[in-house]
């Protein structure tokens, strides 16, 4: 019987596993809701800034005792950490990577990348919102913002239709 070299979770390109990245966002998220630095997340922990970085991308594991600690000092469950889980990342999971095709898992990493509530601008625009002590001026601003962000409205990155024709 010949003996399969281990990938550590990782798929067989070597890049992070799904459910890794998925946690490290999770970590990411939550760190940043609560307004603590890596550095600061890293010193109540007694770890480096950097390994907070590995892991909020996934790039290294969290041990069970490490996520409980992680848990602890972020105020919440370790069941947050695999809330929402996409499907795809359940099937990339350690158990599964071995018959897994690379490109369903790049396929997952698109997934996280276009999700506009994993970046940074989303947590810090949510935070501030929480931030405003006077909860009727903090209405009227969702209020104002929704009426900004209207569907028809151009994405950033995008330029007005206007535009695009003049330009084609």
């Amino acid at each position: 019987m010949e003996r399969k070299h281990s990938l550590r979770g990782r798929s067989a390109d070597g890049s992070p596993n799904p459910v890794d990245v998925h946690v490290g966002l999770k970590l990411r998220n939550r760190r940043i809701l609560l307004g603590l630095s890596q550095e600061k997340l890293g010193s109540l922990l007694g770890l480096t800034f950097q390994q907070i970085q590995k892991y909020e991308k996934g790039l290294n594991r969290i041990g069970a005792s490490r996520l409980f600690d992680i848990g602890q000092v972020l105020n919440v469950p370790i069941e947050y950490f695999y809330e929402d889980l996409p499907k795809e990342a359940e099937n990339a999971s350690p158990r599964n990577i071995v018959n897994t095709p690379v490109n369903a898992l790049a396929e997952t990493k698109k997934l996280y990348d276009d999700d506009p509530m994993n970046k940074k601008e989303t947590l810090e625009l949510v935070r501030a919102y929480y931030n405003i002590p006077d909860h009727a001026l903090a209405v009227k601003i969702l209020d104002l913002l929704k009426s900004l962000g209207t569907d028809d409205s151009p994405k950033r990155g995008r330029k007005p239709k206007k535009d695009r024709e003049i330009a084609e």
